[in-house]
């Protein structure tokens, strides 16, 4: 594990055991890596409760409760559906916190309004409510994918210390 996710989850680790809050992720671009940094991590089921990956439209619906309207208008990669996941995420899970991911990793996917390298993040709780936030990264998939799992973590370190 690379040193700055390492720190990251120490941090991560430290504060939700503190408050006694569970992390849960809801995840599309990712397909689950940030749940797998997560669970790299040791002792990480005293903090981690547990993934969603809702890489179709169908499943973001299915799963986490995201309206079709919201995915017909706006689309998958958006402010909006990205919300709607992390909304979603706490109503379906028994976690306090979440990081919620959508994005265009490539190379394939992308449209003119969203190319590769987009990714919505947000993050939330039922007390501090929610932060959402556009990235816009280079590198093939896999550097997209390892940089927008970082920029979820480092997004939910902030979230932590509300």
């Amino acid at each position: 594990m690379k040193s700055d996710c390492e720190n990251l989850l120490q941090n991560i680790a430290s504060i939700a055991q503190s408050k006694s809050i569970m992390v849960g992720t809801a995840e599309s671009c990712t397909g689950g890596l940030v749940s797998k940094l997560c669970t790299d991590y040791p002792g990480s089921s005293k903090w981690y409760g547990c993934g969603c990956i809702t890489y179709s439209d169908e499943s973001k619906q299915q799963m986490l409760g995201v309206s079709l309207e919201t995915l017909q208008q706006y689309g998958a990669v958006s402010e909006q559906t990205v919300l709607e996941m992390a909304q979603g995420m706490l109503k379906v899970s028994d976690v306090n916190i979440v990081a919620a991911i959508t994005g265009i990793a490539g190379p394939t996917g992308a449209t003119e309004a969203s190319p590769v390298g987009t990714v919505w993040l947000a993050w939330g709780d039922l007390n501090n409510g929610f932060n959402t936030k556009l990235v816009n990264l280079s590198g093939d998939r896999e550097e997209i994918r390892y940089q927008s799992a970082i920029a979820a973590l480092e997004g939910l370190l902030q979230h932590l210390h509300k």
